[in-house]
């Protein structure tokens, strides 16, 4: 069987948000907003690390290139454990096609720990960002790859009006060079070519070589393929300064020593 196609992704998460969107008009969501707490402070979470790398801890029961990640899915559970093992934040799958997530568990998980959240998903439309900010995001993903550059802007400028922090994905130059023109708080890097799923972790540092100053003050995030501790220590010599983690950690059937193997003992850094 060929693999799921990210345009394949796209269209499906598409559908669904037309679904979402004629069961609560816009308008009702932006109601809903009345009243909500601040968010959390994704980014700021990270920057305060008290070491390198800060660590997003992903919550995921699925995946179209890894299948079932954990028969054994409880979301609560593993978001307790992040917690207690020093994670900096989470992040939560809300694709339900392909990842088996769905919003109502982000929500039920922003009463749960104390961390900031950010919603992982294939954000296309403002009404996405509402969704987002209503169902207790602090942070959402945008991924170049699948915005075009005005897109890219409105839902940047939407989130930061929303109290949203952007982790905003690129995985290859020209991507790079987009980006850089978007003024967002965190700028992700995966290592997975989103075309083959191959994993190419010199790819971060690469990127980041190429930023030279204009990286600013971005939190710059790696992501996908980060095994083992010697690949997290990698792509932190390579700059990082944090790292987004969550196939690894979700195949083992005991987070908390899986966790201690990947991140303890990583020498803080000064990038």
């Amino acid at each position: 069987m060929s693999p799921v196609t990210l345009d394949q992704i796209v269209a499906t998460s598409q559908k669904a948000l037309a679904a979402r969107e004629r069961a609560v008009p816009l308008a009702e969501l932006k109601a809903r907003l009345a009243g909500m707490p601040a968010t959390r402070g994704f980014a700021r979470a990270l920057r305060g690390a008290p070491q390198r790398p800060a660590v997003i801890a992903e919550i995921k029961q699925a995946s179209p290139s890894g299948g079932l990640l954990r028969p054994d899915f409880d979301a609560e559970a593993i978001a307790r454990t992040y917690q207690a093992c020093g994670a900096r934040a989470i992040s939560v799958l809300t694709e339900q096609a392909h990842f088996q997530g769905n919003l109502a568990r982000l929500a039920r998980l922003h009463q749960v720990v104390a961390l900031p959240l950010l919603q992982k998903d294939f954000l296309t439309a403002p009404y996405q960002v509402y969704e987002a900010r209503v169902h207790g995001a602090d942070a959402v993903l945008l991924i170049a790859a699948i915005l075009e550059d005005g897109m890219l802007a409105e839902l940047a400028g939407l989130a930061a009006e929303l109290g949203l922090d952007v982790l905003l994905e690129v995985h290859d130059e020209p991507e790079l060079a987009r980006a850089l023109k978007v003024t967002t708080p965190m700028l992700g890097i995966n290592h997975r070519n989103l075309k083959t799923y191959a994993i190419d972790l010199a790819t971060s540092a690469a990127l980041i070589r190429q930023m030279g100053d204009r990286r600013g003050d971005r939190v710059i995030v790696a992501e996908s393929g980060l095994r083992t501790r010697e690949d997290v220590a990698r792509v932190v010599e390579g700059g990082a300064q944090a790292v987004l983690i969550g196939e690894t950690l979700m195949r083992r059937p005991d987070l908390a020593i899986a966790y201690q193997e990947l991140f303890g003992g990583v020498v803080a850094t000064t990038h």
